[in-house]
Parts: C-alpha cells; sequence; structure tokens
C-alpha cells in the first residue's frame, strides 16, 4: 500500500515554501491531513487557508500534535526533530517524513541528488545547465530554487536535486541515478549531536543509488555501497586512470585520467576549488554516459560564471579586488575560498563573522597562516572567533560588517583581495546570506 495511504492520519509540520508545497501536493492528491506550525503566523499561512478547513490549521506552538491521532508527519527542514513533541512521537512509532522523501515516492524520471556542506548549488546548478546544453530536458530545485514536490508537474529527462542534510534527515532512501557528496565539513552543529551524526545524515544520500561521486581528498564523502555499484571519484590533484582531477601545467588542465579534457584559461570559473566543482559535475555526467568534450560543454563552461554570492567577483578599486563570498556559511566554505584564491604571497584580506551555529573555528587558522594578510571579524561570534585564532598576527574585532570592510580596505594594496567569506550564517545582522552580500556590494560600491 502506498505511504500516502488513506489509513494514516498526516500533518504538515511547520509552513514556509517546503511546508505549502507539502500541504498543496497532499491535498491535490485528495488526501487528508492537518498543519501545524510554532509560529502564530507563519509564511504560507493564507495559502493554506485557501486549500484546507480552519479545523485542520493550527498555529502558535506544536504542542497540539500530541492531542491527535497523527500516523505520519511531514517535517519542513527549519525544524529540528529533536524538538521534544516531535522526539515523543518518534518514540510512539510516528513516522517523520519530509518533502523529498515523499517526492522519491513519485518521481518517474532518472534522479540526481547532491549534497555536501560546501559547493552543492553550484555543481547543481552546473549539472543541470550541462544536461540542458546537451540537449536533455530537466527539472531542478530541492534545497535550490523550486521545492522538490513543485518538479512533478514536468516531464523531464532528469531531476536534479539538491539536498540538505536537514533534507536527509527525514529521507528514508532516494533511490537516485547518480548521488554525489561533494564534502563534509564542520556545519549546523547547533543542530547535530556531533559531527559524526552530521556526516551520518550526509551519507543517508548513498542509499539505494544506482551509482555515486564522491570526493577523493575527503574520506567522509567514500560511500559504502554494495560491490560492482559504478563510483567516480574527482580531486584537485593528480588523477588515477579512472578518476576526475587537475594537471598543473601554465594553469590547470583539467582530466579524466590521463586525458586532458579543459585548461583552465577555456574556464571563465576561476580557482581550484571551482575546478573541483567542475570536475564532480563531470564525474556525474560521465557515470549518465554523455559526452564531456563537446561544443556545448565547451560553450558553457566559457561562458558560467558562477552563483550570485559564492565567491563573485564585485568589483576591482584602485588595484583590489573585492570577492563576494556571503555563501560560506561554514569554516569549510571559506577554507576553499582561501585555497582557491589566495597566493603565497599573502594577499588576502578576509572579513568573517556572524552566527558560527556552534562551529570549531581553529581549522580556520591553516588558511589564514598561508594565504592572509590581515583577518577582520564582526557581529555575534567575533569574540569566538578571536579566541579561535589568537595565534594568528593580525586580526581585528568591530561591531559590524561596515567597520570591516573600511579596515580592510585601508590596508589592502594593489594586487590584494578583500575576500568578503564569512564562516558564519548571517542571522545576527541579517535577514539572510543574501542580504548580507547585498550590503557587502554596496559597501564596494560607494568605495
Amino acid at each position: 500500500m502506498s505511504l500516502i495511504g488513506s489509513d494514516r492520519v498526516r500533518a504538515v509540520v511547520g509552513l514556509g515554501i517546503t511546508g505549502l508545497s507539502c500541504a498543496q501536493f497532499l491535498a491535490a492528491k485528495g488526501q487528508e491531513f492537518y498543519v501545524v506550525d510554532s509560529r502564530e503566523s507563519p509564511p504560507g499561512l493564507d495559502e493554506v487557508k485557501s486549500i484546507l478547513p480552519d479545523d485542520r490549521i493550527f498555529t502558535g506552538g506544536l504542542d497540539k500534535l500530541l492531542e491527535l491521532p497523527v500516523t505520519e508527519l511531514f517535517v519542513s527542514p527549519g525544524v529540528a526533530l529533536s524538538e521534544p513533541v516531535l522526539a515523543r512521537l518518534a518514540q510512539q512509532g510516528v513516522l517523520m517524513r519530509g518533502d523529498v522523501d515523499l517526492f522519491c515516492e513519485h518521481a518517474d524520471a532518472p534522479l540526481i541528488a547532491i549534497t555536501g556542506s560546501n559547493a552543492k548549488s553550484t555543481v547543481t546548478t552546473m549539472v543541470a545547465d550541462m544536461l540542458s546544453a546537451l540537449g536533455k530536458k530537466v527539472s531542478v530545485g530541492g534545497n535550490l530554487g523550486r521545492p522538490a514536490l513543485d518538479l512533478l508537474d514536468d516531464t523531464p529527462d532528469y531531476y536534479v536535486l539538491e539536498v540538505s542534510s536537514f533534507q536527509l534527515e527525514t529521507t528514508e532512501t532516494l533511490n537516485a541515478e547518480v548521488a554525489c557528496v561533494l564534502n563534509v565539513s564542520e556545519d549546523h552543529m547547533d543542530r547535530y549531536d556531533s559531527f559524526y551524526d552530521y556526516q551520518r545524515v550526509k551519507q543517508k544520500i548513498y542509499r539505494n543509488c544506482k551509482s555515486a561521486v564522491c570526493n577523493k581528498q575527503d574520506i567522509l564523502t567514500a560511500p559504502l555501497l554494495p560491490m560492482g555499484t559504478p563510483v567516480n571519484a574527482f580531486t584537485t590533484g593528480l588523477a588515477d586512470l579512472k578518476e576526475f582531477g587537475l594537471i598543473e601545467d601554465e594553469g590547470f588542465w583539467l582530466c579524466h585520467g590521463v586525458k586532458r579534457l579543459y585548461h583552465s584559461s577555456q574556464i571563465k570559473l576561476k580557482g581550484k576549488h571551482n575546478y573541483a566543482n567542475v570536475l564532480a559535475s563531470f564525474a556525474i555526467l560521465e557515470l549518465l554516459g554523455l559526452d564531456l568534450e563537446g561544443e556545448e560543454i565547451a560553450s558553457y563552461l566559457g561562458e558560467f560564471s558562477g552563483l550570485p554570492h559564492r565567491c563573485e567577483f564585485v568589483s576591482e578599486h584602485q588595484g583590489v579586488v573585492y570577492i563576494n563570498d556571503s555563501k560560506g556559511t561554514n569554516v569549510g566554505a571559506t577554507l576553499a575560498a582561501l585555497e582557491g584564491l589566495g597566493s603565497k604571497q599573502k594577499n588576502i584580506h578576509l572579513l568573517l563573522g556572524g552566527q558560527g551555529k556552534g562551529a570549531d573555528f581553529a581549522p580556520l587558522l591553516s588558511g589564514l597562516d598561508k594565504f592572509v594578510k590581515s583577518a577582520h571579524l564582526y557581529g555575534e561570534d567575533a569574540t569566538n572567533i578571536a579566541s579561535a585564532l589568537s595565534s594568528f598576527n593580525d586580526f581585528s574585532s568591530y561591531a559590524d560588517l561596515n567597520q570591516a570592510m573600511q579596515a580592510a580596505t585601508k590596508m589592502a594594496e594593489p594586487g590584494d583581495i578583500v575576500l568578503f567569506s564569512p564562516a558564519c550564517a548571517s542571522f545576527d545582522q541579517f535577514k539572510s546570506y543574501v542580504a548580507r552580500g547585498e550590503y557587502f556590494t554596496s559597501l564596494v560600491k560607494a568605495l
């Protein structure tokens, strides 16, 4: 019997974009369900009221779930399963599911599923774009763009989903045609009991996949799969025979084994971290049996400049380059940006700070020691970051991003980079990483 059969009593927990898409999907299927949200006036409430009677909508707390005869919950990614009400219901045998789990139950085209602590939006976009360039009809979304359930209205050749750890918590199996974990570094430690728990959730993407892509340089991405399951690996080092990697030669060659595919001069994106993203995309497409060397891919690589707020070039002012990496919301992302943009001459003035999400900032020291002239801290966790970086000889703390930016600009010399890669969430001073990045861009343009 289908998991959304009539024998179950369901509730959508948490509205917003994802919860609303779940509610609309269930309503379209003729299912009866409740909606429960801890907020009094959550986003999407008016839309839900148009499809559901008032006596099935409860806001202002989750305790109502304990009174309802629920057997199955569709929990939005922003609601932690550790919430006491949800934990109690789970112990009683209530199923905890999510929108991606429901999507996978109904999807009828091959699924490419991509996760990672960093770069998953870029790789998801690149894979979808490359498939489109090759003439395939693609539906792309999940944690990026359209909610997964909305994609079911399409009739694509491939679904491409960015999947977050929060979504994977409530996903039993994706049965992906290709499943990929790009990297695993500390993130959302305020939500997980340990780094191991976080990594274990990321690994759920591989369950029952037909093939997989992993990062050779990150053992935490290595899949445990049945013998004979095809696995492609990528690396920013030299590749073994069937891997994707780099050869340094007046720039870099992107290679499949020893075969040279594209030189970095042919690719608009710059930095080894971005070449790793291209290699990961190649590894996925190769498992689908697609041509990597045609004019379609070459043209795309020469034009794609990356996503906003992800190591995005903003401007060059008086010989100093300003880079917006506001999407760098964890330590791993900032380290990747430093590795990709830094030089041995220590050319970077780094702006970082915000809400640290319980992260350990000490690993930043290796990148600072190699590439950073000065570090400028701001925001809620500036003190914690300063404590972790105490052995670094040139950092200062400020009340806000504007002050940090002005200080970095005064210190920067021609040939330097002012890099805004905060290694933290934005919510102490901004509503989102997008708003934060736009603010940084406005400061640069005001110079």
